[in-house]
């Protein structure tokens, strides 16, 4: 397809979502350049003679006519031919110039392919970077440098991805969470009160819980905690815990996800109705509201009994049937989202929808967020190669269930052993799909929401990739940019009270060396007086406990702009990660705020892993500064 039909062709797409002539024609050639940098014959009236074609768009030109473009010139690396890049990445799905047009290339202009290519990839990047400006594209570092950025922990080649599947709820459709989990809270809590439970006076506060958090069922807790599992912060019912509480209640255990029976961890937002309910319980059997009847409960009974009323909420279908009649209430709109599947589909992914809603409530949902953003008339089912509901995930990835095509509107199924192009399906299994489609392991992405049913059992049983989807990444993205002065503040006064701090322990071992008769560590040290050393001491020591009265409240408000109890949803203290932060990237090889992101980036997209600093990395750089002996450029 050359550049004129491409226009055509967005220009349709962009109907239902308003579009400049001038955007339509960037987003085109963001498609059409980045195919191959080695552009055809691209003229100004492409670009409907809005503007001329960029002086550097004119140097990029093979000397042939346009429509020639595509299997007579490129060619594209198959799974049999594909082999493993420096990355160790595939090299399936890369483009290639055939051999016998590399004789025949021409380029417009001064520049020259031959020479050291450090010096041409240097120019070459530099005119890139102005055609891309110029076209109105941001390239992959300032995509990255965004709240909607797609952020990177395992490298991954989209170029070597033959399918990809979709979760439904909270991935391919946002819920608005106060609309959605406060209705789910509002069966959950009618739901305990039939079961005699004193629910009255209690209402949702979704401020209560993030995503991340970790419930301790055996002592009625909710905890935060570090990359390591220590507990950094917790909450009893709905009172927050002291540090001083934490360090005596959680000092010498940490959090071990393996330990079902005691842990839950909050993997998705799903989890927000669940845990304020329960916390609010909490605080009920504490004050002894919970009637004897109901028999001697702890904290984990407690947990079972909310558990279960929830379950009826949505078992006897009562909320999805409320949001079925008025998905507008409960669903946010992105227009983006279709477009960004359907680059996918006509790059030559597979579509996979993957989902344990049912077939009613997945059909109603999906052509309520995407056919009024499709073109002409296409509908939702259109996108999908393969669209599988009731899943039973995560042992969908785990074990083999039986495979039904749903074959009517109604529902009706029948038993299959194999899925087809465009089928409909009810249960089975992650194998079935990977044998009806001739593609297995690593060329396969699973995009969900749920860092333990999509991601980790995906990668964790068959070695998909993974991406992960966090809508709460654009609000603490914000919430930190915001929170750059607080943050650069209390830095400031840590790295002062370190440097005070040593003064002080330095002056501390002098004494202590000077009561055993010893020489202090140099000899300015040993020749101070004992008046000077004392009052020396007490001077920095009354520094550092008034450093410390003014550290801790700034260090407990540290995230408080995401949310005022349990501060940043990545991080845990000031510089460490939070565990969910290290599920995160233990099993999700991308992550982002929402599957529309993938409309700034490219089907092709090279996604590259950012370098992992160590402890040591700083100390190694100034040594090596301090000695004299970096490596000069």
């Amino acid at each position: 397809m050359y550049a004129a039909e491409v226009l055509g062709k967005f220009s349709v797409y962009r109907e239902s979502a308003p579009l400049s002539v001038s955007m339509a024609s960037t987003q085109c050639l963001r498609n059409f350049i980045l195919i191959s940098p080695l552009t055809a014959h691209i003229s100004t009236h492409v670009i409907s003679g809005r503007a001329p074609m960029p002086p550097m768009m004119m140097r990029y030109r093979l000397r042939m006519d346009a429509k020639s473009v595509g299997g007579d010139v490129f060619s594209v690396t198959s799974s049999s031919t594909s082999d493993v890049d420096y990355l160790g990445e595939s090299t399936k799905g890369d483009f290639n110039l055939k051999s016998e047009h590399l004789q025949g290339l021409g380029i417009d202009g001064q520049a020259s392919l031959e020479g050291p290519i450090e010096e041409i990839a240097r120019v070459e990047a530099q005119e890139a970077e102005v055609l891309l400006r110029d076209l109105g594209i941001p390239n992959p570092s300032s995509s990255r440098d965004s709240p909607r950025g797609i952020f990177c922990s395992r490298t991954l080649n989209l170029r070597s991805i033959s399918a990809i599947g979709y979760d439904m709820d909270y991935t391919l459709m946002h819920y608005n969470v106060m609309a959605w989990e406060g209705r789910a809270y509002d069966y959950c809590m009618e739901n305990l009160r039939n079961m005699g439970f004193p629910v009255d006076g209690l209402a949702f506060d979704p401020d209560l819980v993030i995503r991340g958090l970790v419930i301790d069922k055996e002592r009625g807790n909710l905890v935060k905690a570090d990359r390591f599992g220590y507990v950094k912060r917790a909450m009893h019912g709905t009172k927050m815990l002291s540090t001083r509480a934490v360090s005596e209640m959680y000092g010498r255990e940490l959090v071990d996800l393996r330990k079902e029976s005691r842990w839950e961890f909050l993997n998705t937002l799903f989890s927000v109705s669940e845990a304020v309910a329960y916390m609010q319980m909490v605080d009920r059997l504490d004050n002894g509201a919970i009637a004897a009847e109901l028999g001697p409960l702890d904290y984990k009974g407690l947990f079972q009994a909310v558990g279960r009323a929830l379950f009826r909420a949505h078992v006897e279908g009562q909320l999805k049937s409320e949001i079925m009649s008025k998905p507008e209430l409960f669903v946010e709109p992105d227009p983006e989202l279709p477009l960004a599947l359907l680059d996918q589909k006509e790059a030559g992914k597979k579509l996979l929808l993957i989902t344990n809603s049912d077939y009613h409530y997945t059909d109603k949902m999906m052509q309520h967020s995407f056919n009024r953003f499709l073109p002409n008339d296409m509908g939702w089912r259109d996108l999908f190669d393969i669209v599988i509901v009731s899943a039973r995930k995560p042992e969908f990835f785990q074990m083999s269930h039986p495979m039904y095509e749903v074959v009517t509107g109604e529902g009706l199924m029948r038993p299959r052993f194999k899925a087809r192009t465009g089928g409909l399906y009810s249960g089975g299994s992650a194998q079935m799909v990977e044998n009806s489609l001739n593609i297995h392991g690593d060329e396969i992405l699973y995009v969900g929401d749920h860092i333990y049913t999509d991601v980790s059992q995906s990668k964790v049983h068959l070695r998909w990739r993974t991406a992960l989807i966090c809508r709460e990444l654009e609000e603490e993205y914000s919430a930190l940019i915001r929170s750059q002065g607080h943050r650069a503040s209390l830095i400031e006064l840590i790295n002062q009270k370190e440097v005070v701090g040593e003064l002080f322990n330095q002056l501390r071992l002098s004494l202590q060396r000077r009561i055993k008769g010893r020489p202090a560590q140099t000899l300015a040290a040993t020749n101070m007086d004992d008046q000077e050393l004392a009052e020396s001491m007490q001077k920095l020591l009354i520094v550092m406990q008034r450093l410390d009265e003014k550290i801790a409240p700034m260090l407990e408000a540290d995230g408080e702009l995401f949310n005022r109890r349990w501060g940043f949803l990545s991080r845990a203290g000031l510089w460490d990660k939070s565990h969910l932060m290290r599920q995160i990237e233990k099993y999700a090889d991308i992550y982002t705020s929402r599957v529309s992101n993938f409309l700034h980036y490219t089907p092709f997209m090279y996604f590259r892993s950012q370098e992992q600093t160590l402890a040591h990395d700083s100390h190694s750089y100034y040594q090596s500064q301090f000695n004299g002996t970096a490596v000069e450029n």
